[in-house]
C-alpha cells in the first residue's frame, strides 16, 4: 500500500467571485441608495429636469431601478425575473433624455453614493459605468 492520500479525486471547492453587488453590501445597501437617488431627485432643484422625467410619483421607477442594480451589479437577477429583459434604451425612448438628463442621473446618482457611505474606489468605477450607460441612453441632442 503506498501512502498516497485517498481522495485525491475530490473536486476543488467553487469560490464564489465577489461582485460590485457585494462590495457594494448587497440588497439593504443598494435599498438605501436607490431610496436616496430618488429623495434627492425629489428635493434638489438642481435635478429638476431630470426629475420632471419621472412623472408625478418615483415609487415605481425606485423599484425597477433597485431590481435592475441588482442583477446589474452581479446580484440576484429580480428584474429579469419580474419583468424581462431590460432592453434599457427601448423602455426609455418615450422619455426625452438629452445631455442636462444625463448629466443630472449621474451626478444625482454620485451625490447618492457618496451620502450612502460607497467606498472611494467602488464609487469612481460605478461612476464610469453610470456615465456610459446614461450616455448611451441619450434619445435627443442638447
Amino acid at each position: 500500500m503506498d501512502n498516497h492520500d485517498t481522495d485525491t479525486h475530490d473536486t476543488p471547492q467553487k469560490s464564489k467571485q465577489v461582485t460590485a453587488f457585494d462590495l457594494l453590501g448587497g440588497e439593504p445597501k443598494l435599498q438605501a441608495l436607490t431610496e436616496r437617488f430618488y429623495a434627492l431627485m425629489d428635493l434638489e432643484p438642481a435635478y429638476a429636469e431630470l426629475r420632471a422625467t419621472h412623472g408625478s410619483t418615483l415609487d415605481e421607477a425606485q423599484q425597477k431601478l433597485f431590481w435592475f442594480l441588482c442583477g446589474w451589479l452581479g446580484g440576484p437577477d429580480y428584474f429579469v425575473q419580474k419583468i424581462g429583459h431590460p432592453r434599457l434604451r427601448a423602455r426609455h425612448l418615450p422619455f426625452s433624455i438629452g445631455i442636462k438628463e444625463r448629466d443630472q442621473w449621474v451626478a444625482c446618482m454620485d451625490q447618492a453614493m457618496r451620502e450612502t457611505d460607497i467606498p472611494e474606489p467602488l464609487r469612481e468605477r460605478l461612476n464610469e459605468s453610470f456615465m456610459q450607460t446614461a450616455d448611451w441612453m441619450r434619445n435627443r441632442n442638447g
